[in-house]
């Protein structure tokens, strides 16, 4: 989670929301992909820090399938993020602050746990929470 905060802090400089993903090889130590919030910088709605962090892992492994593998996010992904992640087969997902606005793994929806869907990866939420959810207040208070 230390190494999606710090790719948060870099979305800033970009004008845009602090959201930081990395996603883990599956033997859960080597970094394959890092992103953070890219929409503004890109003028692409889709620049997700975790739609950018998975795109990259899967050119990283040469296949969209990312079984075994865990990514890390700083807020909760929203539905389009929660798609990915259900689409990419990513097994495991880690996320810090809750977003009880827009959030898919459980605030306002839980998509990534839906038993009608095919794959549903194991889900560890608040990690770091306390320090996910103070830069991104720190960022809206200075909007």
């Amino acid at each position: 989670m230390r190494l999606a905060l710090d790719e948060a802090a870099l979305a800033v400089r970009g004008g845009d929301v602090p959201v930081g993903a990395v996603v883990l090889a599956p033997d859960g130590t080597a970094v394959l992909a890092a992103a953070h919030n890219e929409r503004e910088a890109a003028g692409d709605p889709t620049a997700h820090a975790e739609v950018l962090a998975v795109r990259r892992a899967a050119a990283e492994l040469g296949e969209w399938r990312l079984a075994g593998c865990t990514l890390v996010v700083t807020l909760e992904p929203c539905t389009m993020c929660a798609g990915a992640i259900q689409q990419s087969r990513v097994d495991r997902l880690v996320y810090g602050a809750r977003d009880e606005k827009a959030g898919a793994v459980g605030s306002l929806w839980d998509l990534v746990r839906d038993r009608r869907l095919n794959h549903r990866p194991e889900v560890i939420g608040g990690v770091l929470a306390e320090e996910c959810s103070q830069l991104l207040t720190e960022f809206f208070r200075e909007r």
